[in-house]
């Protein structure tokens, strides 16, 4: 009688989802008093990550003008363009950018919001402390 061999669960570090390692990374950025170089981010996130894949997450967020970056040394430091909330306006302004019929888009947006969020844009729009359109 032949006796069967056990099976051995093999363990894989999880993979993060699209975006998660390039969010990880922002958000160190965001909590850093100033720029960082890429061995400075690498290590505000533990060294978890080697310093290639910091500094290509780095390039490709420099990249999607999400990050500037100076030379300090033989490095860049990199820094966001702008906080959280203003990241956010941008990746919507450039959603609204790439479609042909802004109007329609914006309408359905605003059909679509919670009753508070669609009185506080009315708030915003009326009181006059928006900036200027760009």
């Amino acid at each position: 009688m032949e006796t069967a061999t056990p099976t051995v669960a093999v363990r894989h570090p999880r993979r993060r989802a699209n975006g998660a390692l390039e969010g990880e990374v922002l958000a160190a950025l965001q909590r850093a008093e100033g720029p960082l170089t890429p061995r400075e981010v690498q290590a505000q996130l533990s060294g978890e990550l080697t310093y290639s894949t910091v500094v290509t997450i780095l390039s490709r967020l420099h990249g999607k003008e999400v990050l500037t970056r100076t030379p300090r040394g033989r490095a860049y430091a990199y820094a966001p363009v702008t906080d959280e909330a203003g990241l956010a306006a941008r990746r919507m302004c450039r959603i609204l950018d790439a479609l042909p019929d802004r109007e329609v888009v914006l309408a359905r947006f605003v059909a679509e919001l919670p009753l508070p969020d669609a009185l506080l844009l009315r708030a915003l729009l009326t009181d006059g402390t928006l900036p200027a359109p760009r």
